[in-house]
């Protein structure tokens, strides 16, 4: 297993991304390290890892994160992004984990990897702690605009990373809409809606924002404007808490005792829901695996977001999807995929 990590894409510069690398490459992962040679290599002097597994890849090129996409792969072919996404299309390592431009990577990654057959758009996927578990959210911010087929294949590859990365045999799906009811949500999720119905998905309808957390669903689909909102709040919500909590104990002498003995119990909790212990999330349906790391991405993020991308390549997921996505090729003969323009009317409303 060899992984390639962009160094040059974070918002905290490349020492905390190689130290990640360094942490994983100390429990026998193969690291390239893509970026520029003459800042990376005194970081690795300072830490000692010659005898480690890690290689350096030199790239010249930097994309920053205000960059336009269409602009970036036009014009940096020789970014730290483009270098690293191109040697898992030679196969020379088997994931690309980034911190950088996500909009950058999902545009070098259609581009160069280009799209697995039958998937109209790729999508970003996270997992997330619940009361019960763990639930896989998709997307997350690559599409903005989507139509009811893009909805489809969403939870059609949600399913099955549920499957391959949580655990889940058979994992239930839902849409995000603002309410149960057959009547409610716009005409994309609407549409979307009676394409899971046909399917042997195991869709259970409609279901709300509250819900996400619970539990009680597996996969939750939603286009990447929603759905990056949804992430957002609730990366906030566990820091919040966490706040809250400090600031009553603070006040209070008993509380503070209380704190004492729920200690162990607080760290535990905290570590639960924080953002770094999952690391990364990959960008599926395409011809190879990139994972995305948040921008302000520490040494354990990364390390974390690395083996992730090393489980998720270990469960040949990708050959999985197109196994899939063949399995529905008769219910295109039924007029299943959307070969249809879907026009969103100007103005609309909601039952």
């Amino acid at each position: 297993m060899r992984i390639a990590v962009d160094a040059m894409g974070g918002d905290l510069g490349p020492e905390p991304i190689i130290k990640g690398a360094i942490k994983a490459a100390s429990e026998k992962i193969e690291i390239i390290i893509v970026g520029k040679k003459k800042l990376i290599s005194p970081i690795l002097s300072k830490y000692n890892a010659k005898n480690l597994p890690i290689f350096l890849q030199n790239a010249d090129e930097v994309v920053a994160m205000n960059e336009s996409p269409s602009l970036v792969v036009r014009n940096k072919k020789k970014s730290s992004m483009a270098v690293g996404i191109n040697l898992v299309k030679d196969k020379k390592v088997s994931a690309f984990v980034t911190p950088g431009n996500t909009g950058a990577a999902m545009a070098y990654g259609i581009m160069i990897l280009k799209r697995i057959k039958n998937i109209q758009r790729p999508a970003i996927a996270v997992i997330l702690p619940t009361r019960k578990g763990k639930v896989v959210l998709i997307d997350v911010g690559s599409n903005v605009d989507c139509k009811p087929i893009h909805l489809f294949q969403f939870g059609l590859m949600g399913a099955l990373l549920s499957k391959n990365l949580v655990g889940i045999n058979n994992p239930k799906i839902a849409l995000i809409s603002i309410g149960e009811e057959d009547s409610k949500g716009n005409l994309q999720v609407k549409k979307a809606h009676e394409y899971f119905k046909l399917s042997s998905l195991n869709y259970i309808g409609f279901k709300e924002g509250r819900d996400i957390l619970q539990g009680e669903v597996d996969v939750f689909v939603c286009d990447g404007f929603i759905g990056n909102i949804c992430l957002k709040l609730s990366e906030s919500v566990g820091s919040i808490l966490i706040d809250i909590a400090k600031k009553e104990i603070e006040n209070s002498l008993m509380a503070k005792i209380g704190a004492i003995f729920l200690k162990k119990s607080i760290k535990k909790i905290k570590k639960q829901i924080d953002y770094r212990e999952y690391g990364s999330a990959p960008l599926l349906g395409l011809n190879g695996a990139i994972f995305i790391s948040h921008g302000s991405s520490d040494e354990n993020a990364i390390y974390n977001g690395i083996k992730n991308a090393k489980k998720f390549v270990k469960s040949g997921y990708n050959t999985q999807l197109q196994k899939e996505l063949e399995m529905y090729a008769d219910i295109d003969k039924r007029k299943f995929w959307d070969n249809i323009k879907y026009k969103i009317p100007f103005t609309h409303t909601v039952n």
